[in-house]
């Protein structure tokens, strides 16, 4: 055991210096050390003369740098070193006999710590690839985090306060020493100093007041370091004294960096690093604090996915209880980790909602009970022993009620993507929970939303064995249809006591809630198995009757309307009953009107013959006629009040009917004019609703009658002018309607738009189709929206007309303009504050480009419009504005990427032959080609701007078009379309169109490679011009000789020579040339024929003109 410390003062170690090589101590697994040595040139100054003592910690030091392994015990023996310098050493007999042999030498502190140092700073060159320096790194921490507390141990064994030791005040040299190489120019010294300031702040206990202030300095000037490394061992360091951070209070300095906070730093790193690296570094390294929680959570949207996985799967599942973080932060957590992009992440927040989440309400549970009972219960023990809980039905209730189940269980809320995830990862609990008769009596929104979600999981997989699980659980269609009827009755009267006022709060809940409930059971009732007649007629009965009920929500009268479709088949005969069931309820809600105002004539006839049979006298008549005036004012008070109240139910009773009327159009099918119900519905109720004076009835009027025209064409057709005039007339909201029934309509009669039939009368046979006259309002009317102020209206307008221009629905003309609306707003900087808008044109603009070829070659025509009008946009801008929009270079390439035909769907295939070649087809360079032309042609015109010819040339250098035919079946573009801009690129070169050195070399090179193309188009020509003529004169030859055929069948005394010679001319071969009738032509007629296929096959750029073939062919015939 190591006595007191000792008292001998120090001695300097430098009496000699001695030069070494950092190789000789740390030896490198990879490469030679000459080889790092020499990357480096570095005057190592004079250490002096060896020492036993340098020898022994270069050993270790040595030992250390090959394996982890073996580092505890190198700690052990290093450990012993210093203590035998540090403190005096109690006197040991076999001590005494090797003194005596030998003259031991002594060392103290300082020498220990100088030879520490020494070996510490040989790794600063190593770099970061190499894993020795990590090595040392690792053994240097280590050691110093033992030697602090051994010492610790010996020297203040109470622990009362910290105190200095040897080792703090070796890791405060080690820091030191580090902090002077921060600094350096090069990259690998500032990482491994900052590594190993980082280590040694993480290892240690206590650091020296001026040494903290120098490191805080340091690494946060480090926080700004060019190399990502540097910036991550910052955070490292930070990460560690930012625990500090609220305890302590800052110094005033003028230096904003020391006067910054070190958590506020650490959370601007985290937000605006373009590492993903640092910032997940400053993720992992900072503390749980309600200051840093909110930012920290933010990196669940982070753009990297490693950083978003140490969110869900390293950081939240260490937070203690997620019941720190608010409701509202619980819900975008899960929404935005079970619908992320990357498995894992969404594999990390199932685990984290169904495992950690559940865990943390069963270990509050099971506390809760512990207390109670006056039990110890240590939270932190339990949760980290890893065992799961006993699974129970009411810790999944509490989960859902912890995530406000009412507001995130609504359609496409996230609470079913997080049950979803539950249940296929819970099996447990999918065989733990029973639905009893108690169950369902006594639902609240946690257990009804249990119950849906349940089933929605088994119905929508493809298990069987699933369905049959389901299907046992559930009760009869008779049993769920009481259960529907029970919860139905308790939500009526729960409204009509006045639950829903407001200022009954706790009964608005209630019946929140209940409505709640009553929902999840239409929605399950959606999907069950209607085969048992006597259940399907109770479910019929019920929605029959709840539908009339004009307390009922919009939502729930949505749900019933759909509920009572499913119940009715979907054969025609269902839907007519379907039709006839709703009309009726409609017909019972706008007949309660009637029965009311009914009640109060009856009411008022009974109060005045109630008057006229009083007294006879006089006087009694007189008084009575006084008191008849103050009731007859009092009458008229009243009768204003009860007329407003009247008006506001008949109001409300009239956009219920409405709402039901919409609610039955969605869900039909069949032609409006064959179902005579309907249509007096439509001149009774929807017209009406149409010429109301109220915004709210005559905009759902509007909705339902454009639901209608959805069934029948005619009414389609005579009111789509109606429509176009409410857009142009009508408030945002009547705007918004006009234009989604306008969208729908010529989706689903896209004939409407066609060009009108011309009059037979007429005789001119080539005239022109006129447009159709609605085609222009039409198309005004998108374009007039997408340009509105209002963001929820322009947003609806790009929606539609994307959705025409992706099915090919409008004419060209429309398109156009259409389209060029939506590349100008894409770049367009004020449409930067509707991210909204933003995100659907990213979308719309490279999937219609890239869908067909037709609609590549539709951006190429208005490319160079959209180039001139985003010119005169950027001329008009102020600096503030032009700055913000995107440059020059960003736009020709995405212009470039969207008219690229090689990108479009189905342009490119691969080769049959084995190869791996990719075959372009035919028509994928037409856009290029046509671009480049209109290119030219606006730049070589005079109207043409330098301003705006320079962003029209990069865009020109920026498009593929080969200097060969690359598509599959030869050459497949236009051959006038080739020769034109052939010449245009030809003039662009004759008058030094290039502004630029590199806009000069992009026409240089198209000129080269169009000059190329054009040549092989030539020849192709050309070749075919002689194939063509060759084949004329064969046909000619073989019917000339099939004539002499005939001639010599006639005449019998033909000689042999001609019989020979008539056969050798039937015999035509070699593709345009015959054998000669000679026999020493033979050798000339050969190489003849020879030269010409040799000419035909090979790709020459030479031009073959027609004189010289037919000279070739009269020297064959010779």
């Amino acid at each position: 055991m190591p006595g007191r410390p000792s008292g001998r003062s120090a001695r300097s170690s430098a009496a000699t210096i001695r030069s070494k090589s950092s190789t000789a101590t740390l030896k490198s697994t990879r490469g030679s050390a000459s080889a790092r040595t020499s990357a480096y040139t570095v005057e190592v100054p004079d250490e002096g003369e060896t020492t036993s003592l340098r020898t022994r910690i270069c050993h270790i030091f040595s030992e250390a740098q090959k394996d982890t392994s073996i580092q505890r015990k190198l700690i052990i023996n290093l450990r012993k070193v210093q203590e035998a310098c540090c403190y005096q050493m109690p006197t040991d007999p076999k001590h005494k006999a090797r003194k005596g042999r030998q003259e031991e030498e002594e060392f103290e502190e300082d020498d220990f710590s100088q030879e520490f140092i020494r070996c510490m700073l040989r790794i600063l060159f190593i770099k970061k690839s190499e894993p020795v320096g990590d090595r040392i790194v690792r053994f240097i921490a280590l050691f110093l985090k033992q030697a602090v507390e051994r010492d610790e141990l010996i020297l203040n064994p109470d622990g009362d306060s910290p105190i200095e030791t040897p080792s703090t005040r070796l890791a405060n040299q080690v820091a030191t020493s580090a902090l002077s190489h921060l600094t350096a120019k090069d990259k690998t010294v500032r990482y491994r100093a900052a590594q190993i300031i980082a280590t040694t702040v993480n290892a240690v206990v206590t650091i020296d007041d001026d040494v903290y202030q120098l490191i805080r300095l340091a690494m946060m000037k480090r926080l700004h370091d060019k190399e990502v490394p540097v910036r991550v061992q910052a955070v490292l360091c930070l990460g560690r004294l930012g625990l500090n951070e609220e305890e302590q209070e800052d110094d005033d300095s003028d230096d904003d960096d020391e006067a910054a906070g070190i958590l506020n730093r650490l959370m601007e790193v985290m937000k605006h690093d373009p590492s993903g690296e640092v910032r997940r570094a400053v993720l992992l390294n900072i503390p749980f604090l309600p200051s840093t929680l909110q930012w920290m959570l933010e990196r669940a949207r982070d753009s990297e996915a490693p950083t978003r996985r140490a969110l869900y799967g390293n950081l939240l599942t260490k937070l203690g209880d997620f019941r720190h973080m608010s409701i509202g932060q619980r819900e975008k957590l899960l929404r935005w980790g079970l619908r992320d992009r990357d498995e894992k992440v969404r594999k990390a927040a199932a685990t984290l909602f169904h495992t950690h989440w559940l865990e943390d309400i069963a270990l509050s549970r099971r506390e809760a009970v512990a207390k109670a009972e006056g039990q110890e219960f240590d939270r932190q023990t339990e949760k980290d022993s890893g065992v799961v809980s006993e699974p129970d039905i009411e810790y999944i209730l509490e989960l859902l009620e912890r995530i406000s189940v009412s507001d995130a269980g609504v359609e496409g809320g996230m609470a079913h993507d997080a049950m979803r995830e539950f249940w296929n990862g819970r099996i447990d609990y999918r065989e733990l929970v029973t639905f009893d008769a108690d169950y369902w009596n006594q639902l609240t929104a946690e257990s009804a939303f249990l119950a849906r979600s349940l089933n929605d999981y088994c119905r929508n997989s493809d298990d069987d064995m699933l369905l049959e699980f389901i299907e046992g659980k559930l009760p009869t269609i008779r049993e769920f249809a009481f259960f529907v009827q029970t919860h139905i009755n308790r939500l009526v009267n729960m409204i009509r006591a006045g639950g829903t006022e407001e200022e009954d709060t706790e009964a608005a809940q209630e019946a929140e809630e209940q409505e709640f409930v009553v929902q999840q059971l239409l929605y399950m009732a959606l999907t069950l198995d209607y085969s048992d007649e006597m259940g399907r007629r109770n479910i019929h009965n019920i929605m029959r009757e709840t539908l009339a009920d004009t307390a009922l929500s919009e939502e729930c009268t949505r749900l019933v309307v759909e509920v009572l479709r499913t119940v009715c088949g979907k054969r025609e005969s269902g839907e007519r009953e379907f039709c006839s069931v709703v009309l009726e309820a409609i017909a019972e809600v706008r007949d309660a009107v009637a029965t009311e105002d009914e009640a109060d004539v009856n009411a008022e006839e009974s109060f005045h013959s109630a008057q006229s049979e009083l007294g006879d006298d006089g006087d009694t008549i007189t008084v009575r006629q006084h008191a008849g005036k103050k009731r007859k004012n009092r009458d008229q008070e009243e009768t204003e009040e009860e007329a407003a109240a009247k008006q506001y139910k008949q109001y409300l009773l009239y956009a219920k009917c409405l709402h039901i009327a919409q609610c039955m159009l969605e869900n039909l099918e069949a032609d409006l004019e064959s179902n005579a119900s309907l249509v007096t519905m439509l001149n009774t109720l929807i017209a009406p609703a149409c010429r109301s004076h109220e915004a709210v009835i005559r905009e759902r009027g509007l909705t339902c009658l454009g639901l209608c025209t959805l069934l029948s064409k005619d009414m389609a057709a005579s009111n789509l002018e109606l429509f176009i005039t409410c857009f142009q007339q009508g408030h945002e909201t009547l705007q918004i309607i006009a234009i989604q029934v306008l969208t729908d309509i010529v989706i689903t009669h896209p004939f409407l738009l066609a060009p009108p039939a011309l009059d037979p009368n007429t005789t001119e046979t080539d005239a022109a189709p006129k447009p159709n006259k609605l085609l222009r309002p039409i198309t005004k009317a998108y374009l007039k929206a997408l340009s509105s102020g209002s963001k929820y209206l322009s947003l609806t307008a790009c929606t539609a007309a994307s959705k025409l221009l992706l099915m090919g629905v409008l004419p060209q003309t429309s398109a156009t303009d259409l389209l060029k609306s939506f590349t100008i707003a894409y770049f367009n900087p004020d449409t930067a504050s509707h991210p909204a808008l933003r995100q659907a044109l990213s979308y719309v603009l490279p999937v219609f480009c890239h869908s067909r070829f037709k609609n590549a070659h539709l951006m190429a025509q208005i490319t160079v419009p959209v180039v001139a009008k985003l010119l005169v946009m950027r001329e008009d801008m102020d600096d503030e504005d032009e700055a913000e929009m995107v440059s020059w270079t960003l736009i020709v390439g995405q212009l470039a990427e969207w008219t690229d035909g090689r990108k479009v769907v189905g342009a490119t295939e691969l080769s049959t032959d084995g190869s791996g070649r990719v075959d372009i087809l035919p028509g994928a360079e037409d856009p290029h080609v046509a671009l480049a032309i209109e290119i030219l042609e606006r730049a070589l015109g005079n109207s043409c701007s330098k301003d705006e010819r320079k962003p029209l040339l990069t865009l020109l250098a920026k498009l593929h078009i080969g200097a060969a035919a690359a598509t599959k079946g030869g050459e497949q573009v236009d051959r006038e379309m080739l020769r034109a801009l052939h010449e245009l690129v030809g003039e662009a070169v004759q008058v030094g169109l290039g502004l630029d050195a590199a806009t000069r070399n992009a026409l240089a090179k198209l000129e080269m490679a169009m000059t190329k193309r054009v040549g092989e188009v030539e020849h192709v020509t050309q070749v075919e011009e002689v194939e063509l003529e060759d084949q004329e004169r064969m046909e000619v030859e073989a019917s000339e000789v099939a004539e002499g055929e005939g001639e010599g069948e006639g005449d019998e005394t033909a000689s042999p020579m001609e019989e020979d010679e008539d056969t050798m001319l039937a015999n035509v071969q070699a593709e345009g040339t015959r054998l000669p009738l000679e026999e020493e032509d033979e050798g000339e007629n050969t190489e003849t024929e020879t030269t010409v296929l040799a000419m035909r096959r090979k790709n020459v750029r030479e031009t073959i003109s027609e004189s010289d073939i037919i000279d070739s062919l009269l020297e064959s015939e010779i």
